[in-house]
């Protein structure tokens, strides 16, 4: 009996070691510290979201800023990223694999996602829904497609959009649906009349039609097949990493909702509010907490914006990319919209 209870004892403090060791595993964050670069994945052929400027050779998009946001909050300087560039099939295994440290990449959250594919979420910073869009303005709907051949991305959640509106519709079998590989062959596709219309984010849609040489000869459909909010993602159980990212995320939200922005930030910095003291990081930080510097959200701040100005940067009125916030989700929820960070203090 007392062997037993001395096994025993052995078992539970091998346990507890075990435990231990697992608890101090180093982090994705101590690998991108080490590493002073940033793997962020992201795609190139996405207006206002991730696209390469063949003008300037630059990297440009909303989630190419969410990128730097993340490397100015970790490493403090927006730079020191390296942009991987991966399509809607290669995304996940990206960061399974390790070669990226997390991915932005009009992403939409679904639940097969993070259970069967071993992902965690982030935030979600973007509200978009599924579309059609086809050449010319004859086709009014997307009812009016049946028996036509679609086409979308390979790896993308569309295709499952796709087949369950055609079997939910009665459509015929002759009804088909072709996949490309990026946002660029897909447009090109229906360009040259090889499918009756893409099928994509309403975003990219609109983005495309909007940097097409002739936007009038493209016509999105009314419908909204289904919903697609967006989200980054980082390989799973990595709880420091994520953790860090979440409330990077989320600093970006809050400062657009106190108006902390890239040129007022030294008159925030001098501010009296000890929340905005605590949130920037003045006296005292949140920054510690999650393995980041204690100015960490002013560094952001400074060198990316809030989320507001990343919007209006690739998104808002001065672009081609155009998406009015006004009275959607992507409002920041001060102002009705969705975007929303839980309280700092």
């Amino acid at each position: 009996m007392k062997s037993f209870a001395k096994f025993s004892r052995i078992i539970a403090a091998a346990a507890v070691c075990v435990a231990a060791s697992q608890s101090h595993a180093a982090s994705v964050l101590d690998t991108v510290k080490q590493r002073g670069v940033l793997n962020c994945g992201t795609d190139n052929s996405a207006p206002g979201f991730g696209y390469l400027n063949t003008k300037t050779g630059e990297m440009e998009g909303l989630d190419v800023d969410m990128c730097r946001a993340v490397a100015a909050a970790v490493l403090g300087d927006a730079k020191k990223v390296k942009f991987v560039v991966v399509t809607d099939k290669s995304r996940f295994s990206a960061v399974q694999t390790n070669q990226v440290d997390v991915v932005f990449a009009h992403t939409t959250v679904k639940p097969a996602r993070e259970s069967a594919i071993t992902v965690d979420f982030l935030p979600i910073y973007f509200y978009d829904g599924t579309g059609v869009m086809v050449k010319g303005d004859k086709i009014k709907s997307v009812k009016q497609l049946n028996g036509a051949t679609l086409c979308t991305t390979q790896g993308s959640a569309t295709e499952q959009t796709l087949a369950g509106y055609a079997k939910s519709q009665g459509w015929n079998a002759s009804t088909k649906v072709l996949t490309y590989e990026n946002l660029e062959k897909l447009f090109a596709a229906m360009e040259s009349g090889r499918c009756a219309g893409m099928s994509t984010d309403r975003s990219a849609l609109s983005s495309w039609k909007a940097n097409a040489p002739k936007p009038a000869d493209y016509t999105i459909l009314p419908e909204t097949l289904d919903k697609s909010p967006f989200a980054g993602f980082t390989v799973a159980n990595d709880s420091r990493w994520r953790n860090a990212l979440r409330w990077i995320t989320f600093a970006l939200f809050q400062a657009e909702e106190d108006k902390i922005t890239s040129k007022g930030l030294d008159a925030s910095l001098k501010s009296a509010d000890p929340f905005v003291q605590k949130f920037l990081g003045v006296g005292s930080s949140f920054g510690p907490d999650f393995g980041l510097a204690a100015d960490f959200v002013p560094k952001m701040i400074l060198q990316v914006g809030n989320f507001g100005e990343i919007y209006d940067r690739n998104l808002g009125p001065k672009t081609p990319n155009f998406m009015d916030r006004k009275g959607t989700l992507n409002a920041p929820y001060s102002q009705g919209g969705a975007i929303y960070s839980p309280p700092w203090i």
